[in-house]
């Protein structure tokens, strides 16, 4: 597993210079979703508030996020992507998949099913101790 996150570090740097794993999930998070706050994503992936806010001021500079208030309750701000935001990410997807297919070309049909069971399952698996929802 720690070779594993440590190639997904290298490669995001890789793929886009200005895109750390962090941020690339974070960009992957706010599209999913169609925005959220900060505060949400320091939730949703177990991060300290401060973290979170270094990592969407790095972004925001950047010109891949943007802030809008919440139609709903003025008081609050919404973290949205940019439309610079939108072809990082897909182009930075699109990169992750070729390199993915490129590393698994030569494997089995039965490989590749047993493989995705096993991520599948992995993903799945919630820890009853904390908020279910850190993979």
């Amino acid at each position: 597993m720690t070779a594993f996150a440590r190639r997904a570090r290298a490669s995001a740097g890789r793929m886009h210079p200005e895109l750390s794993l962090v941020s690339y999930t974070l960009l992957g998070h706010l599209e999913e979703r169609g925005g959220c706050r900060a505060t949400d994503l320091a939730a949703h992936y177990a991060l300290d508030k401060s973290t979170v806010s270094r990592q969407v001021a790095a972004l925001e500079r950047t010109g891949l996020v943007e802030r809008r208030v919440d139609p709903e309750d003025h008081r609050v701000q919404v973290l949205h992507l940019t439309e610079a935001g939108r072809r990082i990410l897909a182009q930075v997807t699109e990169s992750r998949r070729t390199a993915f297919r490129e590393r698994l070309t030569d494997w089995p049909e039965e490989d590749l099913v047993r493989f995705a069971a096993y991520l599948e399952r992995y993903n799945a698996w919630q820890d009853t101790a904390s908020d279910g929802d850190r993979g």
